[in-house]
């Protein structure tokens, strides 16, 4: 199949792309360092010509309210566009779990609109619902700010290698008009589990569980960022992710 990887230099794209061509896929990666960009348009038409699918993992460069809003706007109208041109026969796109459930946060704004475009584009699909990967923790931690209070909602993280298996796998299987959930072995309060991070990693900061606590602008329930139903879970737990990464020197 010929298979067009949209975000394929970047974290999960890169993994995706290397997974793919592993497999006998003809893989063409569209990135503006490739010359193909979904904000202008540039290079679109060309790269879907004889497409079977398109995997979207394309993500806003800022997480500005509004500039979330535009990105995943802009993009949505023309990726789906062109392939429509195209005939292209499926359209993947890697989203989150919990995301209608976020519309107080304005970066889950743009990825509600990006899904609404999906669904009402008349092109077959799959949107493929992820939990936070593990290689987000410290970003989280980051966000609580000096006082590091977070939220004691539940979570249950993905490892990024997990991520790029599965949208591998289901990149090649036939669209079911509708989302697939995947996450992690392991749920755990956020809370819990940035602490855990950080004694691992020899940083004496102390996290405070808080379930007021605001997750990126949104109000959160136990259950908001995992899934409520039935899920593909990822093979690495914590340790396992933990003791391969970068932070294995720290742990």
């Amino acid at each position: 199949m010929k298979i067009l990887v949209i975000g394929g230099t970047g974290r999960i794209g890169s993994k995706v792309v290397d997974r793919l061509r592993a497999a006998g896929h003809e893989i063409v990666i569209a990135a503006p360092s490739t010359g193909i960009d979904i904000i202008s348009g540039e290079g679109l038409d060309a790269a879907m010509a004889g497409t079977d699918v398109v995997v979207d993992l394309a993500n806003s460069p800022s997480f500005e309210d509004a500039a979330v809003l535009e990105f995943f706007q802009t993009a949505g109208h023309n990726i789906l566009s062109a392939e429509a041109r195209a005939g292209v026969g499926h359209h993947v796109a890697l989203s989150v779990v919990g995301t209608d459930k976020l519309a107080a946060s304005g970066y889950f704004r743009g990825k509600i609109v990006q899904e609404r475009l999906i669904r009402e584009s008349g092109i077959a699909y799959t949107i493929i619902h992820s939990t936070q990967f593990f290689e987000f923790l410290p970003g989280i931690i980051q966000s609580a700010g000096d006082a590091l209070h977070l939220p004691t909602a539940l979570v249950q993280p993905i490892a990024a290698e997990d991520v790029a298996d599965a949208v591998a796998r289901i990149s090649v299987q036939p669209a079911i008009n509708g989302v697939v959930e995947i996450a992690g072995p392991e749920r755990a309060p956020m809370a819990e589990l940035a602490q855990r991070f950080l004694d691992r990693t020899q940083d004496a900061r102390r996290v405070t569980g808080d379930a007021e606590a605001p997750y990126f602008g949104a109000q959160l329930q136990d259950d908001t960022l995992v899934p409520v139903g039935e899920a593909w879970l990822g093979a690495q737990n914590f340790d396992g992710w933990l003791q391969g990464s970068d932070f294995a020197r720290h742990a």
